[in-house]
């Protein structure tokens, strides 16, 4: 992973935590999460959405599953 993704990833969590996330997941994962749970559609729509606009098909769902498998993790956590 590249260092600019990695700053990403980390404001990403950062911001989740601030808006009372695991400190540990991002926001799209947590919209995901939200969405199949059935508590709230609307965040993932709104980032899917904005994903798509960069040809990000399905971006919530692959951040949710990358943190289920914890692809962010450094190698050795994995």
């Amino acid at each position: 992973m590249g260092y600019g993704k990695a700053v990403l990833i980390g404001v990403d969590q950062l911001a989740n935590a601030i808006l009372g996330g695991w400190p540990d997941e991002t926001l799209s994962s947590r919209a995901w999460r939200w969405d199949i749970a059935g508590r709230r559609a609307w965040p993932r729509k709104l980032i899917d959405g904005a994903a798509r606009l960069f040809g990000d098909r399905n971006h919530c769902k692959e951040s949710y599953e990358s943190e289920r498998l914890g692809r962010q993790s450094p190698p050795e956590l994995r």
